[in-house]
């Protein structure tokens, strides 16, 4: 039996006994480091530690290290509650909201893509991720007794989160996998790490001072493959929610652990003759320059009925977009993309220019040897349906524009542009046959209506907010209760009172 068994074992078995009023659990070996309270924090409470893990508040070097901490801060959250689990989630909102303009300059400031105004926004809105509220349980009572179910953690989550939008995809995540009990080890993106350190290091400081629990949400502080792998390996982490590319994405599904994924998208729009032209211009303005299209749910395409095509793109210009020539088009494009020639003289395939994602249409502009005027929020042209920017998932501040001739052919091109990914589509129209048909042909995690994408995730629209959009793997938009088993107590004639 492995080490890290035989620690899991005795935690568990520590803390059953313990609930019962059996024997006490036995003592942890005594910290070489000094005691987290000594730092100043003024903590409830002592936070039992493994030797060599304490006073760190979740910033780790190694990942076994970070895995392991993390596993001893879940035992402790069993053993403090529900109140404990509503008490983190109230200091990670308070704190994202009061921290929002901080935290988003110091992440734009690292990752240098993006808009400041964006980034605060999304982590002001980290109040709309779902609770400790969505784990209420079912019960069944019949002749033959009572039947409760319950949702209860997994124990330590391995998380990826992306440098698209690092600090508020970390923080959605600790609320919701903390919600649902668990404890939680971050690698995060490279190019995101400094930011993400610097929020999980806030958030355990206040989390150890109000339940004296040290370690919910651990980090790797470099993070590498390497790290990510030794993650994945340890025992204490039981399950992985990645949010990411397809590279990674692959890498979490190929572990042997159920992995939760929130992969790729490339979300299409389709417009029709019933739409309204104007309200349609602004929605998808707003959803394709947010936060300069780093959005994965973020409008990348749309295919116009060639009949309101103009009119479509001329209420886009009366609404602050700029039309590119073709010429200004072509030269976006060479800049943009590294086009690889394909076998036997083929077409080949198209590489996104890293240097122009989630960077400020001006810079766009300059390469395709435009001067702004001020206050651009997205850039657009006509393009055909194989042009690079229709077919890649290019996270800038471009909309392709293209034509087509019915809703047949609109909605088969938008499903050949979303490659299958189930990701997101949207559509403009008052027809409830093209409504229809867009969502059940597409299938998309998230399908929206007559608005800006945001709107999915309740910005504008109705519903619940995550940065991590389970699509490869099914889950759709995470909550507390993704993060959860599902266990059932059974009592076989008794306990049934009517």
């Amino acid at each position: 039996m492995s080490a890290v068994n035989e620690s899991l074992i005795r935690d568990v078995v520590a803390e059953v006994l313990s609930r019962l009023g059996g024997a006490p659990a036995a003592a942890k070996p005594a910290s070489s480091e000094p005691a987290a309270s000594s730092c100043g924090c003024g903590g409830k409470g002592a936070a039992t530690s493994a030797p060599g893990l304490r006073g760190k508040f979740g910033v780790f070097q190694d990942a076994n290290e970070a895995s392991a901490a993390a596993h001893e801060s879940f035992v402790q959250l069993q053993k403090a509650g529900v109140a404990a689990r509503v008490k983190i989630v109230e200091i990670v909102k308070a704190m994202a909201e009061a921290n929002a303009e901080a935290w988003g300059k110091i992440e734009l400031e690292e990752t240098k893509i993006g808009r400041l105004d964006h980034k605060i926004e999304k982590l002001k809105i980290i109040k709309l991720v779902p609770g400790v509220e969505w784990l209420r349980p079912d019960a069944r009572s019949g002749d033959h007794g009572i039947t409760l179910e319950e949702y209860t953690p997994f124990g330590v989550v391995g998380a990826v989160t992306p440098s698209t939008h690092s600090i508020p995809t970390l923080s959605g995540n600790i609320v919701n996998i903390c919600a649902a009990g668990n404890a939680v080890v971050f690698n995060p993106h490279p190019s995101a790490a400094r930011c993400a350190a610097l929020a999980v290091r806030a958030y355990n400081e206040a989390i150890y001072r109000e339940t004296g629990i040290e370690n919910i949400a651990t980090i790797i502080e470099k993070p590498s493959m390497e790290s990510f792998a030794a993650m994945c390996k340890h025992e204490a982490v039981r399950i992985l929610l990645v949010t990411g590319g397809p590279g990674v994405v692959k890498a979490a599904m190929q572990t042997g652990k159920r992995a939760i994924c929130a992969g790729p998208g490339n979300p299409p729009v389709y417009v029709d003759d019933t739409a309204c032209m104007k309200r349609a211009a602004k929605a998808i303005i707003q959803g394709a320059s947010y936060d300069n299209n780093l959005l994965c749910i973020g409008e990348k395409e749309v295919f116009a009925l060639e009949n309101i095509a103009d009119k479509l793109m001329a209420q886009m210009e009366q609404n602050g977009a700029v039309k590119l020539t073709n010429a200004q088009l072509d030269a976006l494009t060479q800049a943009a993309f590294t086009i690889t020639p394909g076998q036997g003289g083929g077409c080949g395939h198209a590489r996104v220019n890293k240097d122009f994602i989630g960077k400020d249409p001006s810079v766009l502009a300059k390469a395709a040897g435009l001067n702004l005027p001020a206050g651009t929020q997205l850039l657009f042209a006509e393009t055909d349906a194989n042009h690079p920017f229709v077919v890649e998932e290019q996270m800038m501040p471009f909309l392709p524009i293209t034509r087509v001739k019915s809703l047949e052919e609109g909605v088969a091109r938008s499903l050949e542009a979303e490659h299958g990914y189930k990701h997101t589509s949207i559509i403009h129209s008052h027809d409830i046959e093209a409504l229809t048909a867009m969502g059940r042909t597409l299938d998309t995690t998230l399908f929206i209506k007559n608005g800006p994408s945001m709107a999915g995730l309740g910005l504008g629209g109705e519903g619940y907010l995550s940065f991590s959009i389970a699509t490869p793997t099914g889950e759709g938009v995470s909550n507390p209760r993704t993060f959860t088993r599902v266990r059932r107590c059974v009592m076989v004639d008794n306990l049934k009172i009517y």
